[in-house]
């Protein structure tokens, strides 16, 4: 009976284990909602042009991984459809670089979209927050950084 109870025991451990290594790592946030890719992706588009901003390039990381996978011999389809949207705030960015030229690292500011293969109608958005370090004017912006990355995934997401 004990070897049982220590079985199951281990089976929930290597059962949470495994969920929390899907979980978002520290530095970074992922939000999911139900819808489409491409709508979602425009959402997220419409939320950073609303703030005066432009995009500046879109990687089209799903494809690239897709395309080069077969290539390599690593077929295995990792999402169904995956861009990563680069973007930058002039004001932002130079307050940040200002406190720190260091800063630069932080710049631009890119937002992951991508679909998962075994869940087509679940869209992710993931980004990565600046550690708040440095100077206290280098924190503000840095943490003005992050406060700028959930405001427009919390817009695309309603």
């Amino acid at each position: 009976m004990m070897h049982k109870k220590l079985h199951l025991a281990a089976l929930c451990l290597c059962l949470f284990a495994h969920s929390a290594a899907h979980a978002a790592l520290p530095g970074m946030t992922v939000q999911s909602l139900k819808g489409g890719f491409e709508e979602v992706k425009e959402r997220l588009v419409t939320a950073i042009e609303n703030r005066g901003l432009v995009v500046a390039y879109t990687a089209h990381v799903g494809a690239m991984l897709e395309r080069t996978g077969k290539d390599i011999g690593q077929p295995r389809q990792i999402y169904a459809n995956a861009d990563v949207v680069e973007f930058c705030s002039a004001g932002l960015s130079r307050s940040t670089m200002e406190a720190d030229p260091r800063n630069i690292v932080f710049c631009p500011y890119t937002i992951a979209i991508y679909v998962l293969p075994n869940e087509p109608g679940t869209v992710y958005l993931a980004y990565r927050k600046p550690l708040a370090t440095g100077s206290g004017r280098s924190m503000k912006a840095l943490r003005d950084v992050g406060k700028l990355l959930d405001t427009i995934v919390l817009d695309a997401i309603k």
